[in-house]
């Protein structure tokens, strides 16, 4: 396996098609992309309480997957 299969993870995930759209929209204008996103989340995740409180605090969403997560 190459150092860079051994760095990344390739996932593949479902997100939710509106959602996604208006991120597409709103993160031109930041330069961001899913995979920074996603990245950095991951890690204030995990090393931000704060942050893990407020992403876990999140009410408007809900786990279920016919309506989404």
């Amino acid at each position: 396996m190459s150092q860079t299969q051994d760095y990344w993870k390739l996932t593949s995930i479902k997100v939710l098609s509106e959602l996604y759209k208006n991120f597409r929209n709103t993160s031109k204008i930041d330069n961001m992309t899913l995979q920074k996103l996603v990245n950095r989340s991951m890690y204030l995740f995990l090393n931000d309480d704060e942050f893990k409180s407020t992403i876990t605090g999140v009410k408007e969403l809900k786990e279920n997957y016919k309506k989404g997560y």
